[in-house]
This record gives structure tokens, C-alpha cells and sequence, in this order.
């Protein structure tokens, strides 16, 4: 950290490395005559335009284009996209190729999950939420849990990428996708090749979970702050099920429960427009999805709220199990610490390692599946129906694409609702209120800012995918202001630096 005069008697002080985040956003915190916190507001400030670009392109063209929202989650838009052409052109794809889909979404998922816990939620946990900047990073993890340690992490992401690679063409931007289904399907030796990967991963599905239980629930500052009451918030969840209300990502039915863990309202994907709504507000580009059939009440918590909660531990809420042994045995153990539903926003971590689990034992089971090889894998589509909506699970949620094409299959309209798109409004209340909990008497340090920053990054937002920036180079920024709305502390990011002002 180094510091430097600013006009007046102000100071500037340098902070690296950046916050740890996927895309671009702001935060601004309004202060009253005594110092604690007023208002605060999570402002997107990013320009997404792939609904407005995608129209008038062949609708067989969208899963090679959408991937593009997102250098971070391309596989789920991929997949998202794949169903809604599916439903465009009036074909079903055929089994193989739904199992090959699932299959490639799960390697996404541990390719995700590993990346956030490790890398971007893990310095706050493993290093620790007020240690130096300089240390609080994955350097900093790995030196605090080993070069061995962070070459697994490497290797498991690699194998992850790998699959998704051989099944969907590439690991990043996928391409596999078809109306109907893929264009080729596996062969003996990928399946082989993807089984041994497979067994790898489940071994560090376990690692991680062992790791979490001995860094993170062995400590009880950890599990104070957990549990503590700066990060709940009593919400309703949304997640996607099988017939048995396990957990899945490709195929299902949305589950919505209540705060108190009640089932709300079960439906498919195609008919979202039923049960959700979307609300804008003038000061960002990212929209506040809402329960419809319980309307917009405002940034506030409980039953009567409309405002839901996606994402691994929304997921796991909605749920009443895990589908693999190893999963569900780590899922039993979390609800049974925390109690069920959890409204602990930073149990979003836990969650997330439990499905790193389910994902690798998912992929193994999947890769076992006499059929996985079987080369019948796309059905050719006879005509254009018009529309098609495409839902499935990202690592940050639930995912909706909805298209509508014209009789030559000519894109006219888009619309996506994005995981952190659903999660907005609950991530704009649980800046406001770490930041209520935490600043008081005008007393704001790096730590406390990076606490704040902790009530977003536990839903691992993708701000590319919820929105798309013009300009390029939209600052990550935080602002406080005093009770004349004057700026009292500013950290922004400029290029690969904090700046920091007081």
C-alpha cells in the first residue's frame, strides 16, 4: 500500500491487487450527521446489448454467439441457448445428447466452483478478511495451504476445462450444440480419457471438502462470521429439481420455496413469464427480477417480499437432497450446523463446495453410461415452430433464454435472464446491510470495505453476463458519502490498481 498527498488535505493511497469480481460495478454508501451508514447502493454500471445484436441473425447461430456474454460461464449460456434453439425448430434431441449436455454443464460447474472458492472467496477465508491486501489473493493462498496444494487446484481446473473441451468442442466459447442436439458425439477413447479425469476430480471433490472443514469450520471466527447476523437475510429461493426435489442443473423443474423452507410454487422453465417479472431502476443497467405472484415491495426481507435468491446455497435450499452419495452426506452436514432453510449468505461458500462434489461424482456416473458413446446424437429438425426457451443452472443460478424467430428461422427477439441478474436485488441488500453493520462513527478502513465487498462476492456475480460495458473499462468502485452527500472515502479500480482517497 503506498499513499501519496491529493489536493487539500486529502490522501491518496494505492491498493493492489483489485477486488476479486467478474466484470464491472459500483458501490456508494451514504452516511448521516453521526457516521453510520444511511443508504447504500450495489450500482451496475455495465451495457449489456446481445439481445439487441443476436435479432436478425439464423436462429441455429445463437449457441456459437451467446457463449460470447461471457468468457467466465460460456457453458451455461451455451446450453441455455441449445434448449431455447430446440424449441425454435420444434425438436427434441435425443437422449445421448441430453446426457452429453448435462454431462458438459457439470464439468463447467467444477471448473467454476473450483476457481471461486479457491481464488476469489478463498483469500477471505484462508488468508483471512483483514489481512493485507498484498497477501489477501491466491498468492496468498497458496502460500498459506501449499505449492502442492494450488498445483491440485491447477491440475483439477485443467482436467474440468479438458471435458468440456472434448464434449462441446471447446472448454471456452463451446460450439457442440445443434437444433436437435450435437453436431458428434464420444468415442471410446474419450470416454476413457474423460472416466480418469473423472475419478480425479471426485478425489478432489473430497480434498475440498476436507480442506473447508479444516480451514473454514475448525475456526470459529469463521463460523461466528458465518452465522453472525452482518450477512442473513430471510429471502425466497429458487433452484432447479428432479422428480425426487434433488438437486440438478441441466434438466428439471424450477422449485421456489419460502423463508421458512415451504414449497411456494413449482413450474417449468417455459413458463417463467407465469411467476416472474422484472422491475428497473433508474441508477443501474442490471434489472431486479421479482416474484411475480407476490409483486415488488421494495429492497426488503421476508415473506411478504417478492425479492427471491439464487445460486448454490439457493439451490440447495430449494432442494431436499443431493443426488450423489458423497454430496448428500456434505449436504446433510451443512443443514444440520446451520439448520434449513439458511439464510447465511456466506454459507453460498459452503454450498459451492458441495456441488463441486456432486459435480465430479455426476460426471464420473454419467461417463459410465453404456450410451454416452452411443453416436445417435441429433435429430434433424422439419420445421420452425417460432419460439423456444432454454433454462437450466449456472454456477450463479438460474438461467432463462428466451427466443422468438420468424418463419425462415430469423432471430426477432431475445430475452435473458441471467443468474446474477435474479440475485441483484438480494445482493443490493446485503451490501446495504454489511455496510450498516460495519461502518459506524465514520470509522472505514480496507478491511471493513473488503467485509462489504464480501456480502456481493459470496454470490460469485458475473456482472459480463448480467450486463456488457461499451466504453470497455468501467471502474469496480466503492464511494461514501457524508450527510451532505459529499464524498468522505473513494476506492476505485483503475487499470490493475485500487485508488484509494480519503
Amino acid at each position: 500500500m503506498s499513499e501519496k498527498t491529493a489536493e487539500g488535505n486529502k490522501k491518496e493511497i494505492i491498493i493492489s491487487p483489485v477486488t476479486r469480481l467478474e466484470g464491472h460495478a459500483k458501490i456508494d454508501i451514504f452516511l448521516n450527521d453521526e457516521g453510520n451508514v444511511e443508504d447504500a447502493y450495489f450500482q451496475v454500471v455495465e451495457l449489456r446489448g446481445f439481445e439487441k445484436f443476436c435479432q436478425g441473425r439464423p436462429a441455429e447461430e445463437l449457441p456459437r454467439i451467446v457463449p460470447r456474454i461471457c468468457g467466465v460461464c460460456p457453458n451455461p449460456h451455451h446450453m441455455a441457448s441449445g434448449k431455447a434453439v430446440d424449441g425454435v425448430f420444434g425438436v427434441e434431441p435425443t437422449e445421448t445428447a441430453k446426457k452429453l449436455r448435462e454431462m458438459s454443464l457439470n464439468a463447467h460447474f467444477l471448473h467454476s466452483h473450483i476457481a471461486h472458492f479457491y481464488a476469489l472467496a478463498g483469500p477471505d477465508f484462508i488468508v483471512g478478511p483483514n489481512a493485507d491486501p498484498k497477501e489477501r489473493n491466491i498468492v496468498g493462498v497458496i502460500n498459506k495451504v501449499g505449492v502442492e496444494i494450488g498445483g491440485q487446484v491447477i491440475q483439477a481446473r485443467a482436467y474440468a476445462q479438458k471435458i468440456q473441451e472434448i464434449v462441446s468442442g471447446r472448454g471456452t466459447h463451446p460450439i457442440n450444440n445443434l437444433p436437435g442436439g450435437l453436431a458428434k458425439g464420444l468415442t471410446d477413447e474419450n470416454q476413457k480419457e474423460i472416466e480418469q479425469m473423472a475419478e480425479s476430480l471426485v478425489d478432489f471433490g473430497k480434498f475440498t471438502l476436507q480442506i473447508f472443514e479444516d480451514i473454514v469450520l475448525k475456526n470459529k471466527d469463521y463460523v461466528d462470521l458465518i452465522t453472525g447476523d452482518v450477512y442473513q437475510h430471510e429471502t425466497y429461493y429458487m433452484g432447479t429439481v428432479d422428480e425426487k426435489n434433488k438437486v440438478t442443473f441441466y434438466e428439471g423443474e424450477i422449485r421456489v420455496v419460502d423463508p421458512e423452507g415451504k414449497e411456494f410454487v413449482r413450474f417449468n422453465g417455459e413458463d417463467y413469464l407465469d411467476h416472474i417479472a422484472e422491475r428497473v431502476e433508474p441508477w443501474t443497467y442490471l434489472k431486479f427480477p421479482f416474484l411475480k405472484n407476490i409483486g415488488w415491495k421494495g429492497f426488503v426481507d421476508g415473506k411478504d417480499s417478492g425479492i427471491y435468491r439464487v445460486a448454490p446455497l439457493a439451490r440447495l435450499n430449494a432442494a431436499d437432497g443431493m443426488a450423489t452419495p458423497f454430496a448428500q452426506e456434505a449436504y446433510e452436514k451443512m443443514y444440520e450446523i446451520l439448520g434449513k432453510p439458511s439464510h447465511a449468505t456466506l454459507a453460498m461458500n459452503w454450498a459451492r463446495v458441495i456441488e463441486i462434489m456432486y459435480s465430479a461424482e455426476k460426471v464420473l456416473e454419467m461417463i459410465q453410461d453404456p450410451e454416452i458413446t452411443d453416436q445417435d446424437v441429433r435429430n434433424i429438425p422439419t420445421h420452425v415452430a417460432g419460439e423456444g426457451i432454454g433454462q437450466v443452472e449456472a454456477p450463479r443460478g438460474t438461467l432463462f433464454h428466451h427466443y422468438w424467430a420468424d418463419e425462415e428461422g430469423m432471430m426477432t427477439k431475445l430475452n435473458i435472464i441471467v443468474a446474477t441478474g435474479n440475485n441483484n436485488a438480494g445482493i443490493c441488500m446485503s451490501v446495504k446491510r454489511a455496510a450498516e453493520k460495519l461502518i459506524h462513527k465514520f470509522e472505514v478502513n480496507q478491511g471493513i470495505l473488503n467485509m462489504i465487498e464480501m456480502a456481493f462476492r459470496a454470490y460469485d456475480p458475473c456482472f459480463a453476463c448480467a450486463t456488457h460495458t461499451l466504453p470497455g473499462h468501467m471502474p469496480m468502485e466503492i464511494r461514501i458519502y457524508d450527510s451532505k452527500k459529499n464524498i468522505y472515502k473513494r476506492i476505485s479500480r483503475y487499470n490493475e490498481e485500487y485508488a484509494c482517497t480519503l
